[in-house]
């Protein structure tokens, strides 16, 4: 069960002490007295810390590495104090088809994070939006900073979300909160995500999702929600 704590983080965590391997967009290293605190940052500043499938691949790779280490007995997983995640990458899947998308099950590498037998912590400053929340509640804990925005913002790019946002966020906020973020695009601060899929369970309501994300991919909205945000331009929907 994911929780959600509110404190202010530590911007400690913030700081980059030393690069532990060789990732392009994140920043790995070992943290504490003892080395026993796997700690990955994710380092995509100018893109808000985007969520490119490059850097899921890497998180995934880091995951490995800490769940193979004996040494470490937890992974922290932050972002800077602006962006945890400002949300998934709009231009890289801007132009994807829904043959594409459904054929190469796209987006089912990115739940590795929750299969993490070690505990995962997420330490959330800034915008934690779309996929970035989504990635967000794939981990055990959270821990939110005061000014974390947390949202589901699809929904104003035609598409829903796809990588667990229908059914952690029930499990998180409530089913009524749930529905109003992703029906809505309305983002809440960590205060109301505090005190804040019932006929599925967990892995059938991911699995269906996967698959009307996907669909969306096949209608002329989704393509137009996106490019248009890629155009920083409004969009114009003609519901199909």
């Amino acid at each position: 069960m994911l929780s959600i704590w509110y404190c202010m983080v530590d911007q400690n965590l913030l700081v980059l002490l030393c690069v532990c391997g060789n990732y392009e967009y994140i920043l790995v290293e070992k943290r504490g007295e003892k080395k026993n605190v796997g700690f990955i940052q994710l380092n995509r500043p100018k893109a808000l810390n985007a969520l490119c499938d490059g850097l899921m691949k890497e998180v995934g790779q880091a995951l490995d590495a800490f769940e193979a280490d004996g040494d470490v007995g937890a992974v922290v997983i932050t972002g800077s104090e602006k962006a945890f995640a400002a949300g998934a990458d709009i231009k890289e899947m801007q132009n994807r088809t829904f043959q594409e998308c459904y054929g190469g099950n796209f987006l089912a590498h990115w739940n590795r994070v929750s299969t993490v037998k070690k505990p995962v912590i997420a330490a959330v400053n800034g915008f934690a939006l779309g996929g970035g929340c989504e990635f967000a509640m794939m981990c055990d804990i959270i821990y939110a900073g005061e000014k974390a925005q947390f949202g589901q913002p699809e929904i104003l790019l035609g598409t829903i979300p796809g990588a667990g946002g229908t059914q952690r966020l029930t499990r998180a906020v409530g089913k009524s909160l749930a529905m109003e973020m992703v029906l809505t695009g309305d983002r809440i601060g960590a205060q109301e995500a505090k005190q804040s899929a019932f006929e599925l369970t967990l892995a059938e309501g991911n699995r269906l999702e996967k698959r009307l994300f996907h669909a969306t991919f096949a209608t002329d909205d989704r393509k137009e929600g996106m490019t248009a945000f890629v155009e920083k331009r409004k969009a114009s929907f003609q519901d199909n």
